[in-house]
């Protein structure tokens, strides 16, 4: 006769969330057992909210084993940074930020000529770093649904001494074993949402009530049109101070409307192309994305420059 514990137990099984969130938090405890100073990576984007309420999960009532990392390029928007900021002073944590113009001011960045965005030059940033504190690995949101560069990651993703990435040189991954070996210099880029999609992302948001950016719901916004999208107006420069969206604002020219938007996905906001939306809750974010036609990255300027835009920063070092 079976026992009553073992039929239970035979009986249970996880959904599909739990299935991915028990993943994510046992790919967390591997890099908190495996590696001595990891990071992870904060911009206070969805997938990264998601991300930190696993590493609490994993970890409370301890504190969180690793910082918090951000590489600000100075576009960011501004509602973004006051959600990240806020989101580190209330779990306690050690937020470090670093920015590209730091990166160019110590001559490690050069901006090329002619280029506005500047999420390539967040690698000499991001690099200089991981060099600062040591960091033996950087743990990310990254997904292999958003982008086919990153459907090439596995969950550990090795990193040579110069931070470079080939697709054609990863580990092995199998039975859930993952190996963490690092020579000098070398460092790991760890991803435990790797088998989530933005569905998987914003369901598990409405689970855990998590709050998130108001970006991400409709507001109205005042726009340009720039190509085929709508991207924000940056703030206006302070007086007195160096202008950050200098080269990157718009043309007299251009054509500028105030429009109910938001955003599916945060890049710089010079990158970030705004969708006309209704929005209010998250569900009808996940009514909306079941019914785009258009990739989550498709309102993405800076994955439009070139096709292999995303792998060729990834190889320079890109996270």
């Amino acid at each position: 006769m079976m026992d009553r514990g073992v039929a239970s137990m035979n009986n249970y099984h996880l959904d599909h969330l739990e299935y991915l969130e028990t993943e994510a938090i046992h790919v967390l405890r591997e890099v908190a057992a495996q590696f001595e100073r990891p990071a992870l990576l904060f911009s206070g984007g969805k997938d990264s909210i998601c991300l930190l309420r696993l590493a609490e999960k994993a970890f409370r009532p301890s504190d969180l084993p690793m910082p918090l990392l951000n590489i600000e390029t100075g576009h960011e928007f501004p509602e973004l940074l006051e959600f990240r900021d806020r989101r580190a002073r209330e779990l306690g944590a050690r937020l470090i930020i670093r920015t590209v113009e730091d990166a160019i001011t110590r001559n490690l960045a050069v901006p090329p000529s002619g280029v506005k965005s500047r999420n390539r030059l967040q690698i000499p940033a991001l690099l200089g770093a991981i060099e600062e504190f040591r960091f033996d690995c950087c743990v990310g949101g990254a997904r292999r649904d958003e982008e086919k560069a990153r459907a090439k990651e596995r969950f550990f993703s090795f990193r040579d001494s110069f931070g470079q990435w080939d697709p054609k040189n990863q580990r092995p991954e199998i039975w859930s074993l993952y190996n963490a070996h690092l020579n000098p210099g070398e460092n790991m880029r760890v991803f435990p949402l790797s088998n989530w999609t933005e569905m998987d992302v914003w369901e598990y948001i409405r689970r855990e009530r998590l709050e998130v950016p108001s970006i991400y719901f409709s507001h109205a916004r005042e726009c340009f049109r720039s190509g085929d999208q709508w991207l924000p107006v940056p703030p206006p420069p302070i007086p007195g101070r160096p202008d950050p969206f200098e080269g990157a604002r718009p043309s007299p020219t251009a054509d500028r409307r105030t429009l109910v938007v938001r955003v599916r996905t945060i890049a710089d906001m010079i990158s970030t192309g705004m969708i006309e939306s209704r929005t209010c809750h998250v569900d009808d974010i996940l009514a909306e994305i079941a019914a785009a036609r258009v990739t989550e990255r498709g309102a993405r300027a800076d994955d439009k420059s070139s096709e292999a835009a995303m792998e060729d920063r990834k190889k320079a070092g890109y996270f």
